[in-house]
């Protein structure tokens, strides 16, 4: 299927959901995402695994990767590392492939991705109602900056050390900085 740039949002995803290579969407552009290194695929998945286990058997569901996040106030269509969702989940559509309400979103950096992931995408991420905690993980050292929406707007707080612990708004939500990093050979200089 041709279509002519800009895409809409509609377009995006009838293209997304055939394509093999996953790319994200920006206000009628589509962007190729690249592949993850070991250590970005390890510092998400130990993510993903304490947050998971954190929240079994309650309100939450949380994802890896693959859930596309819309962001209407950005006319955008992205895909966290790891997101979660609490209470009644909202998707686009019958599908469930695109999500509407997360309440947790995680990113872990990328030396190509940085820039964007620390300015504008995390500008897209603060428009949305239900998100109440973003989280930049650092793959390079130990290094989390967590934003957390507080009554006056959105607070920053950076955690540098292994034993570091981050409460998440979600009741009985933490993560460690040495769940998040455990089996990471982080850089020497750490």
């Amino acid at each position: 299927v041709a279509f002519q740039l800009p895409y809409s949002p509609e377009q995006y995803l009838a293209v997304e959901r055939l394509a093999t290579e996953r790319s994200e969407y920006v206000a009628g552009e589509t962007f190729a995402m690249a592949g993850a290194t070991r250590r970005h695929n390890l510092v998400s998945g130990n993510v993903f695994s304490e947050l998971r286990s954190a929240l079994r058997g309650g309100p939450c569901e949380v994802y890896q990767s693959e859930m596309k996040v819309l962001i209407p106030e950005a006319d955008a269509s992205v895909y966290p590392d790891v997101v979660v969702a609490c209470g009644e989940l909202e998707f686009l559509n019958d599908r469930e492939d695109v999500l509407l309400n997360p309440s947790v979103i995680v990113e872990v950096l990328s030396p190509s991705t940085e820039a964007y992931d620390r300015g504008a995408k995390a500008g897209y991420y603060h428009t949305l109602e239900s998100l109440n905690d973003h989280l930049l993980v650092s793959q390079e050292e130990a290094r989390v900056t967590h934003y957390r929406r507080g009554p006056e707007g959105w607070i920053r707080r950076d955690y540098t050390g292994l034993d570091d612990v981050i409460q998440l708004s979600e009741p009985g939500l933490q993560l460690t900085l040495a769940a998040a990093y455990e089996g990471v050979t982080l850089d020497a200089s750490d």
